[in-house]
């Protein structure tokens, strides 16, 4: 293939020799070329023809309308995902061969019509120094149990350096969910990280203006594992970026696998939980090199759970209620 450079040669050389073969030979081309260019006048990527015709008949036109809409009706669908639906709706018509190119079609799709693309920077960790928690509202996922809507959330844990997580679900961002979780992680895990982050949680951290940065009950749980504390500044939720961003791939890998399961139902909350649980394991299989090299600094946990639950003095009503953070009950006989 003939370069801008030989036909540059060919053009200074052309007014210096006698011959024009003289001059492409100088240039190291053929006479017949350098007659093509001495005509065009034209350098070679002057000359390129752009290529926007297809080259093939287009295997998804008829049923890429059908693709294009659920796309833009679920932003977090995976192109996997749906190529499989599409093998479900036209039995024997699309191979698996195909899903190469069914992908680079939604990823030019997203590219020109998708949603804008987030942007994060990234934080440096070493292993064993860094746990971040969060809650997150799951409430968008549609789960119900026994078809009745289950509104929940999910207290969520990462390592920073190796990405393991885990999560309990809870119903409330109270002390008691956060020491819950925070608990079943670490146990879970085997072991304890010399930090652990949180949002400005009220259950964990006090108002500003107050002498202590987290509350005695908080400070109590932090003493009895031995990690260090650490809060985020008020409205910086990157600082808290590794569990942030946890947040939205979790939800999105529970959404796809809630469509391939094809019911967003359980029977029980049990089996919900045993779903997460699944999920879990699913994600953190490809994280056992790193939570290896975590789990040689972590620290030993203590002898026993710290209690995760708060002693409240209550009076009984006339009509035998009593009223614990804002919920009345009735008392047991």
């Amino acid at each position: 293939m003939v370069k801008d450079g030989q036909v540059r040669i060919l053009m200074r050389r052309m007014n210096r020799e006698k011959t024009l073969a003289t001059a492409a030979a100088k240039a190291g081309m053929t006479e017949k070329t350098a007659r093509k260019y001495r005509r065009l006048g034209k350098l070679p990527s002057q000359s390129k023809v752009i290529h926007d015709w297809k080259t093939r008949e287009d295997a998804f036109e008829e049923d890429w309308p059908w693709a294009e809409e659920l796309l833009r009706n679920n932003a977090g669908l995976e192109a996997k995902t749906l190529f499989e639906a599409l093998q479900r709706e036209q039995p024997g018509r699309y191979q698996d061969g195909q899903l190469r190119t069914f992908q680079r079609r939604v990823k030019r799709w997203r590219a020109l019509a998708g949603p804008g693309q987030e942007i994060f920077f990234a934080q440096v960790h070493a292993p064993g120094e860094w746990c971040e928690s969060d809650f997150t509202h799951m409430g968008s996922l549609g789960v119900t149990i026994g078809g009745v809507p289950f509104p929940h959330l999910l207290y969520h844990f990462v390592l920073c350096w190796s990405n393991w997580e885990t999560g309990t679900v809870c119903f409330s961002e109270s002390y008691e969910s956060l020491s819950l979780g925070l608990q079943n992680a670490l146990w879970k895990l085997g072991g304890v990280t010399k930090r652990h982050r949180t949002d400005n949680l009220t259950s964990a951290v006090n108002r500003i203006g107050n002498p202590e940065t987290f509350t005695a009950h908080y400070r109590g749980l932090a003493n009895h594992y031995g990690f260090e504390s650490s809060k985020i500044q008020p409205r910086s939720p990157e600082e808290n970026g590794d569990v942030e961003q946890r947040h939205y791939r979790l939800k999105k890998a529970v959404d796809q696998a809630l469509m391939l399961r094809g019911s967003r139902d359980f029977a029980s909350r049990q089996e919900y939980e045993r779903f997460l649980e699944q999920m879990f394991e699913q994600l953190d299989a490809g994280r056992q090199e790193r939570l290896w090299e975590e789990w040689r600094v972590l620290r030993r946990l203590p002898a026993r759970r710290h209690e995760d639950f708060r002693e409240v003095d209550c009076q009984v009503g006339a009509f035998g209620t009593i009223r614990v953070l804002k919920n009345v009950c009735f008392r047991q006989a």
